[in-house]
């Protein structure tokens, strides 16, 4: 079992930041690519960002580059994404995911573990 807890979600207004944290339990995070995506009422999990084992790699979904950045320090198992310039179309529940192989590109395209989520609203 893989567990992933996520905490730094809240309330901001548009053009403010936040910093999700995803903490995996073991060394889970260490030896594995991991990724965020989110989740608006009636609309699919989309794909947020992902980075590879060392954080040599980095990926971004077109509606946050430039604004969202993710990072991780593999000796507390936690991966981060900074949020800047936040706009209400970034309102979702944010998801900490962590491929079942490990590998970077399973981030985004194949099976994952999911955390619990953590709610992101952005006012106008």
């Amino acid at each position: 079992q893989v567990q992933l807890v996520e905490s730094g979600g809240g309330l901001v207004q548009a053009g403010g930041s936040l910093r999700l944290s995803c903490a995996a339990s073991g060394r889970t995070a260490a030896t594995s690519a991991m990724g965020w995506f989110r989740q608006v009422p009636g609309k699919e999990r989309d794909f947020v960002a992902r980075i590879s084992v060392n954080g040599g790699r980095t990926d971004y979904a077109d509606s946050v580059k430039g604004r969202f950045t993710i990072s991780r320090d593999n000796a507390k198992n936690t991966v981060y994404l900074q949020m800047n310039s936040l706009k209400p179309e970034d309102t979702a529940v944010y998801y900490c995911a962590v491929p079942r192989s490990g590998s970077y590109y399973d981030t985004r395209f194949g099976a994952v573990y999911w955390g619990q989520g953590t709610q992101v609203t952005v006012s106008s």
